[in-house]
């Protein structure tokens, strides 16, 4: 690594993450390309090549691609963010193009991003003036997460700055990477491709309609009129995804307009993906390169860069790319779409030898400065930079500080609110209006109602009667459902919900029923359960079972004959036994053979069950398995690690730790408290408190989720932080589990007194 002692921080091992040949695209050229770079320059450097597979099983990738990532599955995204991270690597190298990353805008990236504490430097191959909501929304996030990013025109540094405000302290422009050839006249290679005699003028690339190849065809009856000779040669196969979409159609179509025109002799179409050497061997046989492309906003051309390194007289549209390379009179600028523009400029140029001639050697001084180990050079000092700035890995669990439960406060929860019921999201603490309401927030706000004892009287009727009404007006008799989500104006966006948000809300009712402060309510909760429940024996969710069977359980704990809530919690319980032997494995309790949501929640319900029927195998079972969720919910020190997001769907995995959320611990407080109660055991007290202090900072980072202030509570934790957002549904989770604590630790206050008081 000759130039690296130099550097501040030694690079010696990178993630490059891309699209890879055989791949046939400019995205895979060129991170081929980087990556021959950085071991020809840095041959010491370790570089694992991560490949984009849009069609896996079709590539047969060189030793030099570590692996691949299947371009559509998320999964797939998160696997690979796990092995970079174990891999020891430095940093990431991300090649940026909307295209090749799944997802809406391609947001499968940053589901890998994020789940890796490394630096991350973007090389970004499109900068878009008026970007889509979801192409902001990605590049808003990938440009939060970047330490540096590489845009290969000051244009693209110009925009960055001004439509997503970056810093511009982040940004560096590195031209797109040339191969070094020396200079050479055209003749020297016209023999090889039977051009002899010939004027030629050479378009290279993916064919498709986005590269303007028409207005060339246009223009070439006014060019063959004054040099019959001239030949334009295309260059280039047709787009992969315009094959798959139509054929050979569009060349077809360029065929016919050559024909039309009477051009037939001058235009030849080379149908072909030709590797680097060909290709510049081809632009050397030129006298001319044209680029008609139609985008004014292309920040990027490979094709371009390749012929000006080449020493080529260029011919171009005034897109972005263009007018920088091109600038003081190192090629000729043409409008957009004008053929006769470019049939006067190709005639002048064929007809003055002495001004091609001095066009090519400013063009061939200008692609010096961008041949590849220049590239490789800036890049890799970049990233050294990056590293030096490294953010702070995943800090152990310090050992349990000595604090207090923070007592329930409603504050967040009412800036949440307001008159139609507890918004979704936020930005930040900002309620986020976009989003609206659900009824699955709403359903929990109703049972933190009967639970807050700070709350006063007449706030606690203000509220409950805002949420309760909420619930009323989500019903809809003639589904037989709960809607769930309505926009800000009110409007709902669906006739009914899922099995689990109808779930939560029968728990919701149930729990009112029995624990409102107000008759009123728990009369209007007995009456709303009593008829909707029946609607839950058509439920086939397991959530959706164990929601329903909390709601009856606190119905039956207050109406001790209700039939209808003993008969589901009778069905649902031997329902979950069921589930659970059909996925029991020697290594794995559990009621599905993969971890989702909510978990604490099945062994609790089947707890609270066992307790309302006295029946000791939904006890037993309920326990079991409480214990065995428990276990994996435990970090290698002993702290409560909540089942990361990045867990779901995995058969019969152990859970992966991020993305952490405020639910899993407050499912696991109550869960565990439920154990309590049934059986007396302090074990179950100690393990609510252990998932209670990861709300305080008892975690994986080290950090504390509760904003104590103000009774907030951020949405969870990542690789690289805390989600500082702080929506409905972990606020609520904090404070319900608050709740949870107080009325644990004034129990413990009651059985204390009286045996100080024998003492």
């Amino acid at each position: 690594m000759a130039r690296g002692d130099d550097l501040p921080t030694r690079i010696d091992h990178i993630a490059l993450v891309g699209n890879f040949v055989p791949r046939k695209c400019g995205i895979a050229t060129y991170t081929s390309d980087t990556y021959n770079a950085l071991k020809t320059r840095f041959p010491d450097m370790r570089v694992d090549v991560w490949a984009m597979d849009d069609h896996p099983g079709r590539y047969t990738y060189p030793p030099e691609v570590t692996g691949s990532i299947a371009q559509h599955e998320r999964s797939a995204y998160l696997g690979a963010a796990r092995m970079i991270e174990a891999s020891g690597a430095q940093a990431i190298w991300v090649q940026h193009e909307y295209g090749i990353y799944g997802g809406a805008a391609g947001e499968h990236l940053i589901a890998l991003l994020e789940r890796t504490t490394l630096p991350i430097i973007v090389t970004l191959h499109t900068v878009l003036e008026a970007p889509s909501e979801d192409e902001r929304r990605v590049m808003d996030a990938l440009l939060r997460r970047a330490s540096r990013l590489i845009v290969m025109a000051d244009k693209g540094r110009e925009i960055l700055r001004r439509v997503h405000g970056v810093d511009e302290r982040k940004l560096v422009m590195i031209p797109h990477g040339v191969p070094d050839r020396p200079f050479a006249d055209p003749s020297e290679f016209k023999r090889r491709f039977g051009w002899e005699g010939r004027q030629v003028i050479l378009t290279f690339g993916l064919l498709a309609p986005s590269k303007g190849i028409e207005t060339l065809i246009a223009a070439m009856p006014a060019v063959a009129e004054q040099h019959p000779d001239a030949l334009y040669v295309v260059l280039g196969a047709t787009h992969p995804n315009l094959v798959e979409r139509e054929g050979e159609a569009y060349r077809d179509r360029l065929h016919a307009l050559a024909a039309k025109l009477g051009v037939e002799r001058n235009i030849a179409f080379i149908d072909g993906f030709v590797e680097q050497d060909e290709l510049l061997d081809y632009l050397q046989a030129a006298d001319i390169y044209a680029t008609p492309y139609p985008n004014p906003a292309q920040i990027t051309s490979g094709t371009l860069s390749y012929a000006v390194s080449v020493g080529k007289p260029v011919v171009s549209t005034p897109y972005v790319h263009a007018t920088e390379i091109l600038d003081d009179d190192h090629g000729v600028l043409v409008e957009f779409g004008d053929s006769d523009a470019f049939a006067e400029a190709i005639n002048a140029l064929l007809d003055d030898d002495a001004r091609r001639e001095s066009l090519a050697r400013r063009a061939y001084a200008r692609g010096r400065t961008m041949i590849w180990p220049r590239l490789a050079e800036t890049a890799v000092e970049q990233i050294a930079a990056a590293v030096r700035a490294q953010p702070k890995r995943l800090a152990a669990v310090a050992p349990a500080p000595s604090f207090e439960p923070l007592a329930p406060d409603f504050r967040a929860v009412e800036r949440m609110s307001d008159a139609t019921g507890m918004y979704q999201h936020s930005i930040y603490a900002v309620p986020d209006r976009r989003h609206g309401y659900c009824i699955d927030d709403n359903a929990r706000a109703l049972i933190l109602m009967h639970r807050i004892d700070s709350l006063d009287e007449a706030a606690r009727d203000k509220w409950t009667s805002i949420y309760a009404a909420f619930v009323q007006f989500a019903w809809n008799p003639d589904k037989g459902r709960f809607r769930n989500f309505m926009t800000f104006d009110r409007k709902w966006c669906e006739e009914a919900g899922s099995e689990d948000s109808n779930g939560r809300t029968l728990w919701a009712l149930g729990v009112t029923a029995s624990e409102a402060r107000d008759r009123k309510y728990r009369d209007w909760a007995r009456m709303l359960f009593d008829e909707t429940a029946a609607m839950s024996f058509e439920f086939g969710s397991p959530r959706a079972l164990g929601f329903a069977m909390l709601g009856a359980a606190a119905m039956l704990e207050a109406h001790p004959g209700h039939v209808l809530s003993r008969r589901i919690l009778e069905r649902f319980g031997g329902d979950l036994m069921t589930l659970l032997d059909e996925s029991r494995r020697p290594e794995w309790e559990w009621f599905e053979i993969v971890l989702a949501y909510d978990n604490a929640r099945l062994p609790e319900a089947l707890i609270r069950a066992g307790a309302a029927l006295d029946r000791k195998d939904f006890l037993a079972c309920g326990l079991k398995t409480l214990d065995w969720i428990v276990a994996r919910q435990t970090a290698p020190d002993g702290g409560f690690r909540a089942v990361g997001t990045d867990s779901f769907g995995r058969p019969y995995a152990d859970p992966l730790p991020f993305d952490q959320q405020p639910l899993e611990a407050q499912a696991t407080v109550d869960a565990c408290l439920a154990a309590f109660d049934a059986t007396g055991a302090q074990r179950w007290a100690d393990e609510a408190m252990r998932a209670y202090r990861w709300y305080l900072g008892q975690n994986d980072l080290g950090l504390p989720l509760a904003t104590t202030g103000d009774g907030g509570c951020f949405d969870g934790l990542t690789p690289s932080g805390l989600n500082r957002n702080q929506g409905a549904e972990s606020i609520l989770a904090l404070q319900l589990a608050n709740c949870a604590i107080s009325a644990l630790s004034k129990r413990a206050q009651i059985v204390a007194g009286p045996q100080r008081a024998v003492a």
